[in-house]
């Protein structure tokens, strides 16, 4: 190539681009064989061949020809990844984009020198292409062509490379170190994004219109994508407030006029609106000013309204924002949501005043309810979104301000009781479940805490309960918030009867589920505890795995140390808080075991602060510091006087463990007394049941139990009778059993008509007895003959 032959090199090129399209020879010689296109590709590649014909364009800045058919071979090559890292190598992307607006009649070099950066960026380090297309000449190269293609370029061909370049440009701006500014293509990209809804004498845009073709549509959201990129560097802003890129976006946060003739259609004017509001809440915190001198807030509350409004409007949701809105207007809901957050969460006073004033928290909540009537499984994902960013308004809304508390209202506690009856199930759905409970949570804290009549209203409808419920689910994602919000819910008095009614699953109370939570914790930070949950080590009983790999180091005094951090890392300071706030005396429904991790619990504090004063202890030996003789004498008095609180409690502990041992062995033997007691009733009932079969199949023993019988009866009478005394006999003679009875007995199992009745056969039987199917009855006319009168005292 460096032969400075015209031919040479042309035909060079001419057999790099037959690699890939071979062609089969047109006669076959003897005595040899045609190499194949994929090992003269492959051999390319070996050899370096990109990287030498990249060096190569340095020689060619001004044979035209050359260069064009050196840029076709390099196209060729680089669709391998090979061959674009060997053309990285040799600066191709900054050699080849520096000379994108160079004559050419014929218009191949920017074709084929676009395809090349394309396939470059493509398949080699995208970082490293940034690089190198992010200095003056190229960039000032890109914005000549993409300017000229603009303005001038009328051919379908022609806007699809405008577009082409654009997006080259787009991923070049995301480097922060790129002069897009010193080289004004920044002001000139802001122009062409809103030359269209802001009127301008700049001659570059005078006469130029946009179509509704397809190409011109793109190159529309592109220019929006791209002043997304721009914003984030702040020597923007000022040529954002320039060229009224605000203004321009809010042109379209708007209900669609249907009398109005738009240059788009209907499915490109909804795309284009919703990317307007989607760039709107990414450049509007960079310009508040300007947001409020165009009533944003007005603005974006007015077309809420419209949003909820029943208005025939037939989204068509076929873009990427519009996802989920087919048929309805839930996508611009969603992206003017989105853009009063981000505005909210600026925490600009000037701005949530200005939202509060024009009713936006009632609007919220008029809205969320109307979410909740419109629910619908196939559009649920984006409900969903709705109704987070609705709570997360509200909360920067109210957070910290109490006047603002009270408007949110028992309305708004009432949809919060609502979400937080969802179905536990749904939690794990990956719907946004999870988002919607971290905003429902997060509502909580800054729209009912310190409110006192808000949070009065919230335990009346057991939302602490609710709340208590959520911690038995054990979601790790949430327990150190939902404890968060308990500590402080606890301030109020009303609280802890609340907290001490609620019951779980078996039962279990509110302190138990503390205490398990504990343990949990624990096990998974690594504590050394044995296998009671008793302390093992006395001088650092609250030290985890990590505190132990962790060596102390000396830290300046506004630095936290790890003992400090351990604090806010895990949730045993927020269970400590709540159960301290509900009086450790008198805790219900603990077990043993729990009454042993609430040992340690109760002296959290105190084993804290000795760690924390052992680690300023450690820091001073590890700086070779010597404290004076007061100083150190207090020092060790702390660290003595912690370490004996830990032997105190792991003493109350094993007095504990040994009291429940011996209660177990009571237990136990309570059980095996019960046990027995009840074999013995068993023998009892059995033997009972022997004799009865003995006297019901024995005549003997029948006798022999009846004579016992009576010989018992006999005894228990008074062997003297009182004077003028009337004794009845109990007894019936003649009768064969041996229990209890009295005057009247019905046998069941022998039929009446074989025996004559009940009392046929006894002494009492009546004179004159008519059997009629063996029972005693009553008889007009017959007598009966009294017996002489028995008497037994009474």
């Amino acid at each position: 190539m460096k032969v400075p032959s015209s031919e040479l090199r042309i035909q060079i090129c001419k057999c790099i681009t037959d690699f890939y399209h071979a062609e089969p020879p047109k006669q076959h010689i003897p005595g040899y064989q045609q190499a194949s296109s994929l090992y003269k590709i492959k051999m390319a590649e070996v050899g370096g061949l990109a990287k030498t014909m990249a060096q190569s364009l340095a020689l060619l800045e001004n044979q035209l020809v050359e260069k064009l058919w050196v840029l076709k071979a390099l196209q060729h090559l680089s669709t391998s990844e090979v061959n674009c890292t060997l053309m990285v190598k040799a600066q191709a992307a900054s050699g080849i984009c520096a000379h994108l607006n160079d004559p050419d009649p014929s218009g191949q070099l920017l074709f084929r020198s676009s395809e090349i950066l394309w396939n470059l960026l493509e398949k080699s380090s995208k970082e490293e292409i940034i690089q190198q297309l992010s200095n003056l000449e190229c960039v000032l190269a890109l914005k000549e062509v993409f300017k000229s293609l603009l303005t001038r370029g009328f051919s379908h061909y022609d806007r699809q490379l405008r577009n082409d370049i654009l997006v080259i440009t787009t991923i070049i701006a995301q480097n922060p170190g790129a002069p897009m500014i010193e080289c004004g293509f920044t002001r000139d990209l802001i122009l062409f994004a809103t030359f269209n809804e802001v009127k301008s004498q700049n001659p570059l845009v005078k006469g130029l219109k946009l179509s509704n073709s397809y190409e011109d549509f793109e190159l529309k959201k592109l220019l929006f994508n791209i002043i997304v990129i721009l914003c984030k560097d702040l020597s923007t802003i000022q040529l954002l407030i320039d060229g009224k890129v605000i203004l321009a976006l809010f042109s379209y946060v708007k209900k669609p006029e249907k009398q109005k003739i738009i240059e788009w259609s209907a499915a490109q004017y909804e795309e284009l609106q919703l990317h307007a509001i989607a760039t709107l809440s990414s450049v509007a915190p960079f310009l508040i000013e300007e947001y409020m001198l165009c009533q944003g807030n007005a603005r974006v509350l007015a077309f809420l309204e419209w949003c909820e409004s029943e208005d025939s409007f037939f989204s068509q949701g076929n873009s990427f924002h519009g996802t989920g809105g087919r048929g309805n207007k839930f996508a611009q809901m969603r992206y003017s949501l989105r853009l009063l957050r981000a505005m909210v969460y600026l925490e600009n006073e000037t701005i949530n005043k200005d939202l509060c004033e024009k009713g936006t928290i009632q609007q919220l909540l008029g809205i969320f309810k109307n979410t909740i009537s419109k629910y619908n499984d196939k559009e649920e994902a984006i409900l969903l979104e709705i109704q987070s960013d609705i709570l997360l308004i509200l909360s920067g809304l109210c957070e910290h301000h109490i006047p603002r508390k009270e408007i949110f209202g028992t309305e708004g506690v009432d949809i919060i009781l609502h979400v937080m009856k969802t179905d536990p199930k749904k939690l794990q759905s990956g719907l946004g479940y999870n988002v919607l409970l971290f905003s429902t949570l997060d509502s909580i804290w800054c729209c009912i805490l310190g409110c006192y009549p808000l949070e009065e209203y919230f335990l009346e409808k057991e939302g602490i309960f609710l709340l208590l419920d959520l911690l038995a689910l054990n979601p790790q994602k949430f327990c150190n918030l939902i404890l968060g919000i308990m500590v402080e819910f606890c301030d109020n008095p009303k609280t802890a009867a609340h907290v001490n009614a609620w019951r779980g699953k078996k039962d279990q109370t509110a302190a138990s589920l503390l205490i398990k939570l504990w343990r949990k914790e624990e096990k998974e930070l690594g504590v050394k505890r044995d296998k009671h949950g008793k302390i093992i080590d006395t001088k650092k009983p609250l030290f985890t795995s990590f505190q132990e790999k962790q060596k102390i180091t000396p830290l300046p005094a506004n630095c936290p140390t790890i003992a400090v951090m351990d604090v806010a890392e895990n949730i045993r300071a927020k269970i400590y808080a709540v159960l301290g706030k509900l009086d450790f005396e008198n805790l219900p429904g603990l077990s043993a075991e729990d009454f042993v991790t609430l040992c340690i619990i109760h002296r959290y504090l105190d084993f804290k602060t000795g760690e924390i004063w052992n680690e300023i202890y450690e820091e001073i030996k590890l700086e070779k510091l010597r404290p004076v003789t007061m100083d150190k004498n207090i020092l060790e008095s702390i660290t003595t006087a912690s370490e004996n609180i830990g032997k105190m409690v792991a003493s109350l502990q094993s007095e504990m463990i040994e009291s429940q041992a011996c209660q177990d062995v009571q237990n136990e033997q309570k059980v095996y007394t019960k046990i027995q007691a009840t074999h013995k009733q068993r023998e009892l009932a059995n033997k009972s049941w022997e004799n009865f079969l003995a006297r019901t199949s024995n005549a003997k023993t029948l006798k022999k139990a009846k004579r016992l019988q009576e010989k018992a009866i006999e005894s228990s009478r008074r062997s003297k009778q009182p004077p003028n005394a009337v004794f009845h006999w109990t007894d019936i003679k003649g009768l064969n059993t041996t229990v209890p009875s009295g005057r009247v007995v019905t046998v069941e199992s022998t039929p009446a008509r074989l025996v004559g009745g009940p009392l046929a056969d006894t002494d009492i039987a009546l004179k004159k007895l008519p059997i009629r199917g063996g029972a005693l009855q009553r008889v007009k006319a017959v007598k009966t003959v009294d017996e002489p009168k028995k008497s037994v005292p009474t």
